[in-house]
Formats: C-alpha cells, structure tokens, sequence
C-alpha cells in the first residue's frame, strides 16, 4: 500500500482526520544517518514531545556528540553500539518504535534482529532497508549512494593508510545543500554545515546480519517513508529494497533527503499515522 503525504496540516503539525490521541505514551527511538547525530531530529523531537510523546535521539559512534574518532571504527558493531546498548537497557515489557534515516535504516535492522521483542514497528525513512546487510554486489548497489555524477563530492580519511581504501567520507561543504538540503531551510543546512561529521565508511559497509536468521526479523513490521526528490537515495534505489523486502506499508513524501527539515510537519504526520497502524 501506497500512502501519499498531503500538504492539510492543522496548525498543531497534525492532519485532520487522524486520531493522534492513540497511544500518548508511545516511545519513538530516532536514528540519524551517516556524518548526522541526534540533532538531525531537533524539529520532530519538538513536535512530537509538545504532543505527548516519549522521544530519545540516539548519537552513533562518531557522531553528534560521540567523541570516537570515525577512522579508528572498522566493524558496524562498534558502530552501532550506543543503539544496541539502548535497546539492551528497554525493560523487558516496553516497545519502541524505531525510526531511522538514509544509513540509519542498517542501524534499525540489526535492532530488529537482537531486539524484536522490544520493537513495536520499523520505520525507514530515505533509508537503507535491507534484511541482512550487504551481502551481494547487488546490495550495495541498492542501498549505498552513489554520488559519481556530481563529481568529487567527499573529503575521506584514511585511518587504515594512504595505500588502503579509505575509512571515513563527509560531503564537502560546497556540495552539502546541493545535495543532502535542496528543499531544506537556508537555515538548517547552515547548522548542518557546522554539525556534520565524518561517517565510517568501513563500518557501515561491512553491516552484514546473516548469523541473527530470519526468525526474529521477520516478526516486526516495516514502514518505509519513500522521498521523492532525494538525490542521495535515489527514487530506483529506494525502489529496489521496497520490492526485495517488502514492507507493510509505503508512505510518499515530495521532498528531498532530509524530511525532517524540508518538510517536517508532513514527516510527523506519516510517523503518527504509522504509529497508529494496527500491527
């Protein structure tokens, strides 16, 4: 099923017709992309708290906050620690909703693997859903950015050595509205420019979940929100794990990357109705 966002918001951030009063309580785990942080979620942790809802922001290693240097991670378990670690400390009895953006998807992914009892629903939003990771070729091509036609896009660092391939990337300055913001606030790909920091390449792409099986996974369901105008994940990237991994339901937004500026009120909306699905 597919979903379009439409542009009727009430002043409050919510669409008319939706029966936000559904589980108040409920408790969103928001998880950045690569090079972002907790502070990617700064406009719908505010909307969502404001309404009554349990928010925590999670800062991966390297990220935001997190003071490890992004060179120095090699395996997608140090990488995604702090998350593991979160779900790890949910009493036994609580569900989350976990939310995670572009690279992020990977992050939720392994949680549904170790976690599934503790996970009420997925939602991927612009972000890399696959089952196990990267395992193929083929897998890589869907789920990692490529982007070759804008030219030499990205600052790399090279933890491993100059004769080694490189360990971390992070979109150069002049190339972060073009790309990541278009349809964002001047605003908020500013503060993005002061904020962004080097994403581990090795880490992320050595993600794989093979050895967790399939049974956990499988139990919690998926939403993926699909962007529209994204020049990162494209519109056929995004496609292609829609239909390898299908999830239960497909939201659209128009918007380019990064939802949770350009267009933030929409993006909260979709994440109250995927809240309120019957799963």
């Amino acid at each position: 099923m597919i979903v379009k966002a439409e542009k009727s918001m009430t002043e409050g951030g919510r669409e008319d017709g939706d029966v936000v009063g559904v589980g108040l309580k409920q408790h969103f785990v928001l998880v950045h992309g690569i090079g972002g942080g907790s502070w990617c979620w700064y406009k719908i942790r505010c909307l969502m708290e404001n309404s009554g809802y349990k928010v925590s922001c999670i800062n991966l290693k390297s990220a935001g906050i997190d003071q490890s240097d992004a060179d120095s991670l090699l395996f997608f378990d140090d990488y995604n620690k702090p998350l593991m670690d979160f779900m790890s400390s949910l009493p036994e009895n609580e569900q989350v909703i976990l939310v995670g953006h572009s690279a992020g998807g990977l992050s939720i992914t392994q949680a549904c693997h170790k976690f599934a009892n503790k996970i009420r629903l997925a939602v991927y939003v612009a972000a890399t859903m696959l089952k196990s990771g990267y395992l193929t070729e083929q897998d890589l091509k869907d789920g990692v950015p490529d982007l070759s036609e804008y030219g030499d896009v990205y600052e790399l660092g090279f933890g491993l050595g100059r004769d080694k391939p490189p360990t971390s990337a992070l979109v150069k300055r002049e190339f972060q509205r073009k790309i990541l913001y278009p349809l964002s606030p001047q605003e908020d790909s500013t503060l993005a420019e002061m904020l962004l920091r080097p994403g581990p390449l090795v880490a992320l792409t050595s993600a794989q979940f093979r050895e967790e099986g399939d049974e956990g996974v499988e139990k919690v369901p998926r939403v993926y929100i699909r962007t529209k105008q994204d020049k990162v994940v494209k519109a056929e990237q995004q496609e292609a794990m829609i239909k390898k991994w299908p999830p239960s339901t497909v939201y659209e937004l128009d918007t380019d990357h990064s939802p949770f500026f350009s267009s933030p009120f929409l993006l909260f909306g979709l994440l109250l109705k995927a809240a309120a699905l019957d799963v």
